[in-house]
């Protein structure tokens, strides 16, 4: 065997394992889903009472009631919550920046980074999911907010939701430009604390309820799985394209002097 075709074996034995990566993402992703949507269900049917604000009824109410009671509300926790928020956002702005420089230099959207791509799909689609649960009202908040006159729309929870998405594909990004490097470690170290502190200060804050959380945490592991899976098809694909054209560039044989 040349080797050339030890070169294509190899490179389509990693993309076979990639793909089943992939796969595998998008079957977390699916069961993320269903796991969310079924949430849903017991959150509206399962132990209603009007335990909220203005009488307003939540599922879990035991549970949840509990949880508020022990919990408070915690002004500090809040502005946290707050600021690593507002942190998520500008996040979000720099990649949209960084999509947009390179599709106004590289004329073309289909000259853009396909991980930028996917990022900023990944954005819409959790932007999407945002506005419809402030249409489709699962729960009210356990408070009214300063400045409010009702109890606003809290299930699941966006600040949960936004860490958790941004922060988590921060840590796949990192990884995706920077490799098996320390700055990369880094980067990663620093995203997973920034979303384990964005849902652990939502949580304790006492502005949701602790079903609003976790409907959050698992809308949030489906769009990041499903992300997941896709950049590592494209990735490897990518990957797979670049180095077929090396190959077939080089010659089969080399000629000693």
């Amino acid at each position: 065997m040349s080797e050339k075709s030890r070169a294509l074996r190899k490179e389509r034995l990693l993309w076979k394992k990639k793909r089943a990566f992939a796969n595998r993402m998008f079957v977390l992703g699916a069961a993320c889903m269903v796991l969310f949507l079924i949430f849903i269900v017991l959150v509206k049917t399962v132990n209603v009472a009007p335990i909220g604000p203005q009488e307003t009824s939540v599922g879990f109410s035991a549970i949840n009631g509990a949880f508020h009671a022990l919990t408070g509300f915690s002004k500090l926790w809040y502005l946290l919550a707050k600021g690593l928020g507002i942190l998520a956002i500008l996040v979000v702005a720099f990649f949209a920046g960084v999509g947009l420089f390179q599709l106004i230099k590289r004329r073309g959207i289909q000259n853009v980074d396909r991980t930028i791509l996917a990022t900023g799909g990944l954005y819409a689609v959790m932007l999407m999911f945002y506005v419809l649960f402030e249409k489709v009202v699962i729960n009210y908040r356990p408070i009214i907010m300063e400045g409010e006159t009702a109890p606003e729309a809290s299930f699941p929870s966006s600040h949960t939701l936004m860490g958790c998405v941004v922060f988590g594909s921060a840590i796949m990004i990192a990884g995706r430009y920077f490799g098996k490097t320390l700055t990369a470690y880094i980067l990663q170290i620093l995203a997973g604390i920034l979303l384990l502190v964005a849902v652990i200060s939502r949580l304790v804050c006492g502005v949701h309820w602790l079903t609003d959380i976790v409907g959050g945490v698992l809308l949030s592991g489906a769009l990041l799985s499903v992300y997941g899976g896709v950049i590592t098809i494209w990735r490897s694909a990518n990957r797979k394209k670049k180095k077929k054209k090396e190959v077939q560039k080089e010659p089969e044989f080399e000629w000693e002097e």
